[in-house]
């Protein structure tokens, strides 16, 4: 059981390590709205290992991207904390063909990831059009970004 939660632990780790290895090169990808931080970022699934796309059901694919989005609330003394939002959205290419994302979340320890896959366009400027909600009681923010992909062949 401890084994199977340390197992686990670790291949999400190296999930997020991923992509935060992979969106390296790109400026720091977020938004900031009154004291909260909207973090997104998005890799192509093959940047992923096999053991930690397997254990998160991601099918690894030069031709499949993966969307990650995480909600941080800064507090008083500087810190942020992970905040448990709802996310939705789609993506566009050229032609505006719209392929709707479905996110799902991901606990681990005090963290809070949403994430979801889609289909990459090679060589083509890929917009994302998302609402996250991480206010019961306020409307959803809008978060659009531009990113365009290049599958390996």
């Amino acid at each position: 059981m401890v084994y199977r939660a340390l197992r686990r632990t670790t291949l999400l780790t190296t999930l997020l390590c991923s992509l935060l290895l992979a969106t390296q090169a790109v400026a720091e990808q977020l938004v900031r709205i009154g004291d909260y931080e909207i973090h997104y970022s998005a890799v192509a699934t093959s940047f992923l290992t096999p053991e930690v796309a397997q254990a998160h059901g991601i099918q690894r694919s030069a031709g499949h991207g993966l969307v990650n989005v995480s909600v941080r609330e800064r507090q008083e003394d500087g810190s942020t904390r992970a905040v448990n939002a709802s996310v939705q959205g789609h993506v566009t290419g050229l032609t505006d063909v719209q392929e709707s994302l479905s996110f799902r979340t991901v606990h681990d320890g005090d963290a809070t990831y949403h994430l979801a896959t889609f289909a990459l366009r090679h060589d083509e400027p890929t917009r994302f059009n998302l609402d996250v909600r991480y206010d019961r009681n306020a409307s959803p923010e809008r978060v659009s970004f531009i990113q365009r992909f290049y599958i390996e062949r």
